[in-house]
């Protein structure tokens, strides 16, 4: 078994009923006046946000609310919330929505901690974070795993590119998670969670040093489960039982438990982050169209793990691991489009896409100064070639 180090302080409130205890956690981490986040609106209409801010004000905790968080978050909205709330005494941060949102509200409790820092410094990683302002969570969509992870991803509009940054000030002090809030998503968020999970596990699985037994089978559990469950959620989306075990899901997929002892490779994600950051594409969009396009790409630098994932998620059963490797991609492409997440570039995008190749590459590698993935190391050229294969799906 490989050495790790893990560590993961965020208190969830799990359950139905759960988001009135929001106050009553705030005060338990010293919130005295709290900055609430939240995104488009929804929270507004569902009467959501009213909940979050009666519990606040029963604990005594004054607050102030800043809406309008889109998907695919921007550096620059973060960097204005700091602005404008800077010297306002705001010693905590509750984020009201998904990973957009708990990915602002992480990064506006970085910077308020800091606020002569420009908050892009750290995606740049040109500053550390050497201190944070708490940050509560309520969840509202089982997806990102931002509610419990260490990373934090936001777009350069300016620039057009996404990224992110890892930091233990980064994970949030608590999570509510009451399944019964993702009753009303639509079936599209819906599926675009169901990949996402599916693919902070797979980003963790697909290590070059997987060796240790537990991290590996606790791995390929969750995926079996978000695969059962995720099918009864989009025929039955009021299901409770469905719905509470995405959730829990989610989060066990981001808190680095099923990656512990292994290098991250995290290609697939690198790879559709330079899609949302160009063409504001949804963020578990981008990952079912990349992964089998990369999967194809590098699994022969090692079959008999492609093999085994294949055997024990999918339940293939070819006797060879050549062939079995290549029907679990088949298998894990298949249940995307089952589920109706789009498979080519061309399908999401239209056929301009096509044009657009050598910007990715250029996008995905930051203009030629990084490479990405720990599986296989992948350079710009590399990264062009997984492009064109996504160009479309034969």
């Amino acid at each position: 078994m490989n050495n790790f180090s893990y560590w993961s302080p965020t208190k969830v409130s799990f359950g139905a009923g759960t988001v009135g205890q929001v106050g009553a956690e705030a005060k338990a981490f010293g919130g005295t006046n709290a900055l609430v986040v939240y995104g488009m609106g929804s929270a507004i209409r569902s009467g959501l946000l009213d909940t979050v801010t009666a519990s606040l004000a029963a604990e005594g905790i004054e607050y102030a609310c800043v809406g309008g968080v889109q998907p695919n978050p921007l550096a620059e909205f973060a960097q204005k919330i700091v602005d404008d709330f800077r010297g306002k005494g705001v010693d905590f941060v509750i984020a009201v929505g998904g990973g957009s949102v708990i990915d602002t509200a992480k990064t506006v409790a970085n910077g308020l901690a800091a606020p002569d820092i420009p908050i892009w410094d750290y995606f740049c990683a040109r500053e550390t974070v050497k201190a944070s302002l708490h940050v509560g969570v309520v969840l509202t969509i089982a997806a990102a795993g931002s509610e419990t992870s260490q990373s934090a991803v936001l777009t350069n509009q300016t620039t057009g590119i996404k990224r992110g940054f890892l930091s233990p000030f980064n994970r949030p002090a608590f999570a509510i998670m009451d399944p019964e809030l993702t009753y009303t998503l639509s079936r599209r968020d819906t599926v675009c969670g169901i990949v996402d999970i599916l693919m902070h596990t797979l980003d963790r699985y697909f290590a070059p040093d997987a060796d240790n037994a537990v991290t590996d089978e606790l791995g390929e559990a969750l995926m079996r489960v978000v695969v059962r469950y995720g099918e009864i959620v989009l025929e039955s989306p009021r299901d409770y039982k469905a719905r509470s075990e995405l959730m829990w899901a989610g989060s066990l997929a981001h808190n680095g438990l099923t990656g512990l002892g292994q290098n991250l490779d995290f290609s697939v994600h690198q790879l559709g982050q330079a899609l949302s950051g160009k063409y504001d594409m949804p963020h578990g969009e981008s990952l079912s169209i990349m992964w089998a396009p990369w999967a194809r790409y590098v699994y022969r630098d090692d079959v008999p793990r492609f093999a085994r994932y294949a055997r024990n998620v999918w339940g293939v059963s070819d006797s060879g691991d050549e062939a079995a490797a290549q029907a679990g991609i088949d298998a894990t492409e298949g249940f995307f489009k089952s589920i109706g997440a789009p498979l080519s570039l061309t399908e999401a995008v239209g056929e301009s896409v096509r044009g657009d190749v050598d910007a990715l590459a250029e996008l995905c590698s930051f203009y030629h100064t990084r490479k990405i993935g720990a599986f296989r190391v992948l350079d710009a050229e590399d990264m062009k070639a997984i492009y064109m294969a996504a160009l479309c799906k034969d």
